[in-house]
């Protein structure tokens, strides 16, 4: 017998003597947070809105899920670096509201920083909320350890009523896999403005699940919007969905996909090009159809490749009500900063 396979049946035999012996269970709990120093802010007109993968302060080192490198630690003296450049570009967007996805609160691979309140503190905004997708005591596979990774929305203002709702996991992984795995999610929360109250809703969809996951994901957070615009509920939805709009013109065969491994394989949206289509024909999106079909290039969000340019969109951001036509903007030359790009809006 290998000696992986007796590690495997070590922790199936853990897994099976305790209900959760690495704490990688994920509830419905979230988590508040606030600036060390608040800043009075009175309510605008219209509302500057960004979302941005910042990829848990990592910059643009190859990490191992990329294939580029084999990194799996940074030293604190690279998070600061990073999370310093992070702070510098949002402060020069100044975004009322800001959803972001993989930001590390108490993780082992970013120095245990808690990323969230470092944003909070380095820029003008006042009040976030968190809600986990990847957890652990500890993660016994490439060195991880600690891990407590997740979806934020930070504000200006007061935010609250915050809930996590669990998206589905990958059904074709390994249980064990499954239980060290990400736990996707719906992070939604209130914002009272200055006409009634205003629905926030960040999200980061699978990036490599292979099955039908992806899809079932989508098509969750597609009915749980609709199921506020039917009550009456204006929101902004943002984040990763990780699949690419329509009329793509490039959905597979991407020149920074160098990864071997399938596990780590997310190079072929052939089959997925009609899963946001129902995203567009509901909601307002921050770059309409119309703009990206004329264009692609202008509003790619993504690369694994630090070395070459964006090549695929993921990221959107959607409303029931209306964004300022032509305000919507991907900001592609941030390369440094992350592995993809943020996008911007205004909200009327």
């Amino acid at each position: 017998m290998n000696l992986s396979r007796l590690i495997l049946l070590f922790f199936v035999g853990l897994l099976f003597s305790s209900c959760d012996p690495f704490g990688t269970n994920i509830g419905d709990e979230v988590a508040y947070f606030k600036a060390v120093e608040l800043d009075s802010v009175a309510f605008p007109d219209t509302l500057k809105v960004m979302t941005w993968n910042v990829k848990f302060g990592g910059g643009r080192i190859d990490f191992f899920f990329d294939c580029h490198g084999d990194r799996v630690i940074m030293e604190k003296e690279e998070v600061e670096q990073n999370l310093k450049t992070l702070a510098e570009k949002i402060r020069e967007v100044n975004p009322d509201i800001l959803f972001l996805q993989e930001v590390d609160i108490d993780a082992k691979r970013s120095a245990y920083i808690n990323q969230l309140q470092y944003i909070l503190d380095s820029t003008s905004l006042n009040y976030g909320v968190y809600a986990s997708q990847w957890k652990a005591k500890y993660i016994p596979s490439e060195g991880i350890g600690k891990m407590d990774s997740g979806n934020v929305i930070l504000s200006k203002w007061k935010l609250k009523n915050a809930i996590r709702i669990a998206l589905p996991l990958i059904a074709e992984q390994h249980s064990v896999v499954r239980y060290f795995y990400l736990k996707r999610n719906l992070l939604h929360v209130k914002m009272k403005t200055s006409d009634g109250e205003l629905n926030l809703i960040n999200t980061h969809v699978s990036a490599y699940a292979k099955d039908n996951t992806k899809k079932q994901q989508l098509e969750i957070i597609k009915q749980y919007a609709d199921s506020l615009s039917a009550d009456g509920q204006l929101f902004i939805l943002a984040g990763d969905f990780n699949a690419l709009p329509p009329n793509t013109i490039q959905t597979q065969n991407f020149d920074d996909s160098v990864c071997e491994e399938v596990d780590f394989d997310a190079d072929d949206y052939s089959r997925e090009t009609d899963w946001m289509l129902p995203y567009y024909e509901s909601f307002q999106s921050a770059i309409s159809l119309g703009e990206y079909s004329h264009n692609n290039l202008k509003h790619y969000t993504h690369t694994t490749d630090k070395d070459g340019f964006w090549n695929r969109k993921t990221d959107y951001i959607f409303t029931n009500k209306h964004f300022v036509l032509g305000s919507g903007l991907t900001i592609q030359d941030w390369m440094e900063a992350s592995d993809h790009a943020p996008i911007t809006v205004k909200y009327e």
